[in-house]
């Protein structure tokens, strides 16, 4: 099944669709063939979902993503809603003074290569193949077009979204020593306080019925900020989680995985240019797209190392395993991670004990083990303790299995890592 949900399309959300157990399984299995691999369907929650996932790759590398930064992939707007985000501010505000705003980006849509046959060339280097709205009548054919087709989607003049299969000018049968790019994430700018104006505001749902009237996406008025993420695991096979504390506006005294934003102020101050949070700009950035590549990977361990306290050089880089969406905050993306780290659990333990950074957020760091995590489900008594966005990497991890030791060119030669256990002494 092939889901339309604003900018975004083979986003997968099987609670949303009130068919037969049969028939969904029938349509999975046809998905898993196409592009999806093989998630753990049997166990999606309706707080999460899966946008994108590269479990064909067990994940990608910073040198395998690109991103292309525009204005057009802003949200849409019009002074009845800047009016509506202005006193839900203002309110905010008044109760929590020391909120601030700041500047994010936006995740308007994504680009990823075809698994069988990954591209030689750019991903803009495509010759457009447009879909249909109609999904019901084109649902299945649609299916066989995405094993050979990269998933995409381009804007006509008036800003509403048209859904297409992009196929690659040049196939190669391997990768080269420098490969293209196999994702490209399509971003835009937003900020904290339209986040709160638009995603986590009571009024989300008619703007999400106001997009798809106005414009034929519901997400287009959304704010969208882009998240990120990491499953830490430990040299001794242990995932690490933090409680959140009371005291944050999400998801108090749930666990979480450690996560934050890419922030654009940072791509900025690494250009040369300092600027505060409301001079940022498109034209800061829009020609170093790879500086905002190197803050979307970078973020994930910055925010590691505030909130659990590890210091960066235990770290290893970052694997991209995809996007969920926490559908608490009206379907919120966030870019999922897995991170290695040098350190054993009780070593780890002792670091954050000390106090990181961010140490207010969080109450508490649980370990999980590896294996425990593998096997979560809904029926598991810690699932519920769970807060959204840790259940979507948890969901990205079963899928993606970034523990493998893979031949990133795509080729199925890889194994799965055994836990480095690590001997402590005394």
């Amino acid at each position: 099944m092939v889901e339309k949900i604003g900018s975004y399309c083979n986003h997968l959300n099987i609670s949303n669709h009130p068919t037969s157990k049969s028939s969904q399984r029938t349509q999975l299995d046809q998905v898993t063939d196409a592009s999806i691999g093989e998630p753990q369907w049997e166990m999606m929650d309706p707080e999460v979902s899966v946008l994108l996932h590269c479990a064909h790759w067990h994940g990608l590398l910073e040198s395998q993503v690109q991103v292309e930064l525009s204005e057009r992939f802003n949200r849409q707007t019009d002074l009845a809603l800047e009016h509506h985000i202005d006193e839900v501010w203002t309110k905010r505000v008044s109760k929590e003074p020391w909120l601030f705003n700041g500047a994010k980006f936006r995740l308007h849509s994504f680009c990823l290569a075809d698994p069988q046959n990954p591209p030689s060339t750019p991903l803009s280097h495509v010759t457009i193949f447009h879909h249909t709205e109609d999904q019901n009548s084109q649902g299945q054919r649609d299916l066989g077009e995405i094993r050979n087709r990269c998933i995409s989607q381009t804007e006509n003049t008036e800003g509403a979204s048209n859904h297409d299969y992009r196929e690659f000018n040049g196939i190669a049968d391997k990768l080269p020593p420098h490969p293209a790019p196999l994702l490209t994430l399509r971003l835009g700018l937003t900020c904290y306080k339209d986040y709160l104006g638009t995603n986590w505001s009571c009024g989300v749902a008619k703007l999400r019925q106001r997009g798809e009237a106005e414009f034929g996406d519901p997400l287009t008025l959304l704010a969208q900020p882009l998240g990120v993420g990491a499953i830490l695991c430990t040299s001794n096979g242990q995932v690490v989680m933090i409680r959140r504390s009371q005291k944050v506006a999400e998801a108090g005294g749930l666990l979480d995985i450690p996560g934050g934003h890419p922030e654009p102020k940072a791509v900025c101050e690494r250009l040369g240019q300092r600027v505060c949070e409301e001079q940022i700009s498109i034209a800061m950035m829009e020609r170093r797209p790879e500086a905002i590549v190197s803050e979307l990977f970078s973020s994930v361990c910055a925010e590691i190392r505030d909130e659990v306290n590890i210091p960066l050089s235990s770290l290893g880089p970052p694997v991209l395993m995809g996007v969920a969406l926490n559908h608490t905050s009206a379907g919120r993306p966030s870019a999922e991670f897995y991170v290695s780290c040098s350190l054993s659990s009780d070593e780890v333990r002792k670091l954050y004990w000390k106090g990181g950074v961010e140490a207010s957020e969080s109450t508490e760091v649980v370990f999980v083990s590896r294996m425990e995590v593998f096997q979560l489900d809904r029926s598991s008594p810690l699932w519920s303790e769970l807060c959204p966005s840790a259940k979507g990497a948890v969901l990205l991890y079963q899928t993606v299995k970034p523990d493998v030791v893979p031949d990133r060119s795509g080729r199925d030669d890889a194994k799965l890592t055994p836990p480095h256990v690590h001997k402590e002494t005394d």
